[in-house]
């Protein structure tokens, strides 16, 4: 029996397998067929597709703000990628660890447990993020110590202080990846009147994205749709200038960061203080985040060595220690 654990990310979809590791990591994305309904294709090969679909495909990510926005989609996805990496055998009914952020409702919680359980899962464990996050980077949160960690993915910024085993104060913030990427499409588009796609807005992102101390020598050429002529444009930008970009929601990501720590125990406080917090999750990758959070929040502050796998990696710790889970 193959027990699984799932990051059912809103940019990303990973799949841990036990004894194996991580075995999938896709995009979450599936195309469809908008007459008949059908999907066409699912992760990457759906992700080439976002943006240059003719009329009746769509490219639709039925993720949104880290929960299910379409449901009959995730299913399709999650069903298609489980038999992909052929983990279904003749009579096993893998148990399934699935993760969502801290702050998912009940109802957006039935609904991914109702998901996970039509793969087939014999039992279903939901597990909030952060927890998974804070396991997958190596902290040791079964003692009573406190332990932060700001995982930052594609649709949710979690924070949260974790100690015996569970999350003690925490914040989840609809704000994250997809989020930074729609605040460089707006500034693009009033600045320099230039309409660009999510795909541009992601690669400027991860080029010369930068959140503190930006440098203006770090720019890049951007072609888009120019909005005065209509015709293809040509424009360059620089770091500084994605700085501004983000700034207004990359404050909220700090003030709500300053809130937990402001509503965590003080004897917790004084772990915090020495041992400081983990940065995870893909937006952690953004240059300067580290730096700026060190700089407001006055603790110390370590980039996980692999931000972009760690739910998943906490998620195959927890298959391996289930005391771990809920």
């Amino acid at each position: 029996m193959k027990d699984i654990g799932i990051d059912l990310g809103t940019a990303n979809i990973l799949i841990y397998i036990k004894g194996q590791g991580i075995v999938l990591n896709e995009p979450s994305v599936v195309a469809i067929d908008t007459d008949s309904k059908k999907p066409l294709a699912f992760g990457e090969e759906a992700n080439q597709m976002l943006g240059k679909t003719p009329f009746k495909v769509k490219a639709i990510k039925p993720m949104k703000d880290g929960v299910i926005a379409d449901f009959q989609i995730t299913e399709l996805m999650l069903d298609y990628f489980v038999n992909k990496i052929k983990v279904r055998g003749l009579f096993s009914k893998p148990r399934i660890v699935i993760c969502c952020p801290a702050d998912t409702t009940p109802v957006e919680k039935n609904a991914i447990r109702e998901a996970a359980e039509k793969l087939g899962a014999k039992r279903v464990f939901l597990e909030e993020e952060p927890k998974a996050a804070a396991i997958g980077v190596g902290l040791d949160i079964s003692k009573p110590n406190g332990n932060m960690i700001i995982d930052i993915g594609g649709g949710t910024t979690d924070i949260a202080i974790l100690s015996l085993g569970g999350i003690v104060v925490s914040r989840s913030l609809k704000i994250a990846g997809n989020v930074f990427d729609n605040d460089i499409k707006e500034y693009i588009k009033n600045n320099y009147r230039l309409l660009i796609g999510d795909k541009t807005a992601q690669t400027i992102k991860h080029e010369i994205g930068s959140v503190f101390n930006s440098d203006e020598e770090n720019e890049m050429e951007v072609r888009g749709r120019d909005l005065e002529t209509g015709l293809p444009s040509i424009i360059t930008i620089n770091s500084l200038e994605i700085e501004e970009a983000l700034k207004n929601n990359i404050n909220k990501i700090v003030s709500a960061c300053k809130s937990v720590l402001e509503e965590t125990p003080p004897e917790l406080s004084a772990d915090i203080i020495e041992n400081g917090a983990v940065l995870t999750g893909g937006g952690s990758l953004l240059n300067g985040f580290k730096e700026l959070l060190e700089d407001e929040l006055k603790i110390p502050i370590y980039l996980a060595e692999s931000p972009l796998t760690s739910v998943a990696e906490g998620t195959g710790i927890m298959l391996d220690n289930l005391y771990l889970l809920d």
